[in-house]
Order: C-alpha cells, then sequence, then structure tokens
C-alpha cells in the first residue's frame, strides 16, 4: 500500500501544474522542515569531520609504516651493493688475496626469538632460544636485518649467550665505505660506540656508514664476515694532543629491544 501511495504522489507531482495544491503543500512542508535540516546538519558535522579524521590519521600511519619498510630496504641494499662494489675494487689490486666469508652469501641464518634481554644499561648480552641442536657454535656472527647485533660466547643444546657490540671488551674490525679508512669499533669512555685507531690523516665524515672488514689474512680469521652494517658515524673530532680522530659511531640494531636475532652459521666449515 506504501509503495502504491509513492507511486500515485509521484505521479501526480509530475503530472501537476507547477502551481496545483499538492506543489502548494510540497512547498510549506519543505519550508517548515527546512530548519531541522540545518540543524540536523550541523549536529551531524563534528561527527562527519571526526570520522574523516581519524580515518586520515589511520591511512597516514599505514602509509608512513610502508614507506619506513621500504626506506629500510632500499638502505640496506644500497649499503650492501656499495659493499660490494668497494670490496672488488679492492680485490683487483690484490689478486693473491686470500678470500674469506662474505655476509651474507657464505652463511645460513638461524632465526631465533631473544628469551632474555639485557636488563639494564649496563647488561651487553642477551639469551636466545637456539643452540648447538640448531647449529649454532661459538663465535657465531648474530644480526637484526643485516645490521650487526653481536657474537655467540656461551652455547647449550637449545639456547645460547649471545655478547653485544656494546660490551666492554667486544671489538669489531670495521672499515668506512666511503673513504676505505680502517679502525676498531667498540664502546669508548661515554659509553657509546666509537671507531678507534683511525689516524688524524685520514678523512671521516658524519653519515659515513661502516661495515665489518672481514679476513684479511687466512691464518688468523676475523670473527666477523666482511660486509655487515655496523653502524652510522655521528661525530668526528679531533684534540692537539691526541693520536687518532675521535669518531662516535651509532649503531643500525637497536640493541636495547630485541625480540628476535638470526645466528650466521657458515655454509662450509671454516
Amino acid at each position: 500500500m506504501l509503495v502504491f501511495v509513492a507511486l500515485a504522489l509521484i505521479t501526480i507531482a509530475f503530472r501537476s501544474p507547477t502551481s496545483g495544491p499538492l506543489h502548494t503543500v510540497q512547498g510549506a512542508g519543505s519550508t517548515a522542515l527546512r530548519p531541522f535540516q540545518i540543524a540536523a546538519t550541523r549536529v551531524a558535522q563534528p561527527f562527519r569531520d571526526g570520522y574523516d579524521y581519524v580515518s586520515g590519521l589511520s591511512s597516514a600511519k599505514s602509509q608512513l609504516k610502508h614507506e619506513k619498510a621500504l626506506y629500510l630496504q632500499v638502505r640496506n641494499e644500497a649499503i650492501a651493493n656499495k659493499a660490494a662494489a668497494a670490496n672488488a675494487q679492492q680485490l683487483e689490486r690484490q689478486l693473491r688475496f686470500v678470500q674469506g666469508t662474505r655476509f651474507p652469501q657464505d652463511f645460513t641464518a638461524v632465526n631465533t626469538a631473544v628469551i632474555s634481554p639485557p636488563g639494564g644499561a649496563f647488561a651487553h648480552s642477551l639469551a636466545i632460544a637456539a643452540g648447538a641442536a640448531n647449529g649454532v657454535r661459538i663465535d657465531s656472527p648474530v644480526v637484526s636485518g643485516d645490521a650487526l647485533v653481536g657474537i655467540v660466547t656461551n652455547v647449550y643444546p637449545h639456547s645460547a649467550k649471545v655478547t653485544l657490540l656494546t660490551d666492554p671488551n667486544s671489538f669489531a674490525a670495521a672499515v668506512d665505505l666511503r673513504s676505505r679508512v680502517h679502525g676498531m669499533v667498540h664502546t669508548g669512555p661515554s659509553g657509546t660506540l666509537i671507531l678507534d685507531q683511525v689516524p688524524k690523516t685520514q678523512k671521516v665524515r658524519k653519515n659515513d656508514v661502516l661495515v665489518t672488514t672481514g679476513t684479511h689474512n687466512a691464518r688468523y680469521p676475523d670473527l666477523y664476515p666482511y660486509g655487515i652494517q655496523i653502524g652510522r658515524v655521528t661525530s668526528v673530532g679531533a684534540t692537539d694532543t691526541a693520536v687518532y680522530l675521535q669518531v662516535q659511531v651509532q649503531p643500525f640494531a637497536n640493541l636495547g629491544s630485541l625480540s628476535s636475532v638470526s645466528v650466521l652459521v657458515p655454509k662450509k666449515p671454516r
């Protein structure tokens, strides 16, 4: 019945003259309801604005997360390519160079969870849920993504201890990808990482990228293979009495909040 009445009213409205009684009633009804329509629009507007804001914020966060992941992927690929290119140029000049292991192609990654993170500012080790049964061995390098975390120092059947790069007794031979300057990365007097043993005559710049140097002597292999990303130079200074540059380094790995890591196991025995 309602459908029939609606169709009838529509038919009358189209067929009646513009000044007919039905149009008069429609005009009066529209005029009477106009204040309610305006009020409803004003009441609903803040809710529509709020919905648009929340929707836009959610979309922006999602886009930011995607772009951050893309940036990290591009950065890692760029650093890896730059490291490979720099190493290739050096090998061409040293035909009798004994090639050591390289990251990541010469290793299998054992991905595992961190079961005991660092307990404080002075704790420089963590426990992982992979051990000898998974192929983990003492002196196995440990990374987070493509960034250096530390090295395995104790192994049990189903767990292992990892000593972090920030441990006062940890050292990693490093090379500046831009300038090819070599040095040792370790914890400095202030508790931050430094690139040590760099003569003042060498040129190291802020934002230079450091990677592990790898083996240069077959009889004394380095614990870390060539090409693992260590960090970025944050400042470079020098004093009149110092022999070496004062180079501060920010590690790429977030060593204080790791939930999972990868242990690097050589594909071929050392």
